[in-house]
């Protein structure tokens, strides 16, 4: 069995990069959407920063909430704990810990995303061009890992870390865009612009039209983005991998765990969108949520907690 904190620091490795992607994502959608005349604004920086969990952090340093200084915040700010250069930089410092876990290719991959994060933002790197480096970087690092480690633990972990994060942030922003949105029965424009919004900034808004064909709905959306199987950052698809990753790690503990993620995964696989659009979606994600919080707590205490 590995030893806890090796374990915890592979998983956390990968959650923070998976981090610094699903930022990079919400936040280039946001910026761009932004500039459009159609845009509300405040409304899309202030949901951004709600969905991540920083508003009243970037509300204390800015209180205007202007869109140039939210964007320095949660992109380049060493001051910001959930910034993308520091969470390239958490993702550094794990892997460093665990260099003789992961091949050299991975390290020189996530050692380099760091340096040259740290470069960008003292040049004031252009936005729009940061964003899709740090995607580049997490494709490449995600890519390295899978065509170099062996299958074992530390795969597994590394895995597991990435579709954890994974969950928990497209959960978030669905819950978020549904707070903004009217009634999924009655889609207005401003609706149908915050839905792409949303498809846009978890690489799914081209899977929609090639599945849809039609012109977005608040219902194919919801169901495109929480039970899909094949739409990879899917609730669906986030927790088939999760279900299929935890028998495999060794040693008797994680019982919980593996039970939790079970029920999860089965709930997702047989769960209908006009089921949940009728018990309330901000209901049913809430309810995901607290499931997942309480997974993440049984892996913790399973296997990333010292005895």
């Amino acid at each position: 069995m590995m030893l806890s904190r090796t374990a915890s620091q592979l998983y956390w490795m990968s959650r923070y990069m998976e981090r610094a992607e699903n930022l990079a994502r919400l936040l280039d959608v946001t910026h761009s959407l932004s500039l459009l005349p159609q845009s509300r604004g405040g409304a899309d920086i202030s949901a951004a920063l709600a969905t991540t969990g920083a508003l009243e952090a970037c509300r204390t340093r800015h209180p205007q909430l202007a869109a140039g200084d939210v964007m320095h915040f949660m992109t380049f700010d060493a001051a910001n704990p959930a910034s993308i250069v520091n969470c390239l930089k958490y993702a550094r410092e794990n892997a460093h810990a665990v260099r003789g876990k992961i091949t050299g290719e991975m390290w020189e991959s996530i050692n380099a995303s760091w340096l040259e994060a740290r470069q960008m933002g003292l040049e004031g790197r252009p936005l729009a061009g940061f964003f899709d480096w740090v995607k580049e970087r997490s494709h490449l690092f995600r890519g390295t890992t899978y065509g170099t480690i062996q299958r074992n633990d530390a795969f597994s972990f590394i895995r597991l870390g990435t579709f954890m994060e994974r969950a928990d942030n497209t959960a978030r922003l669905i819950n978020v865009k549904s707070h903004l949105v009217g009634n999924a029965a009655e889609d207005s424009a401003a609706d149908f612009y915050l839905w792409g919004a949303l498809l846009r900034s978890l690489g799914a808004f081209e899977a929609y039209h090639e599945l849809y064909r039609d012109t977005l709905s608040s219902r194919r959306v919801a169901e495109l983005l929480i039970l899909r199987p094949d739409v990879p950052r899917s609730l669906r698809a986030c927790m088939d991998e999760i279900a299929e990753l935890l028998p495999l790690i060794k040693g008797d503990t994680g019982h919980r765990a593996k039970r939790l993620a079970a029920t999860l995964h089965a709930e997702l696989s047989y769960d209908e969108i006009d089921t949940i659009l009728a018990g309330g979606l901000h209901a049913y994600l809430t309810q995901f949520l607290s499931q997942i919080y309480g997974l993440g707590d049984a892996i913790h205490g399973a296997y990333l907690e010292a005895a």
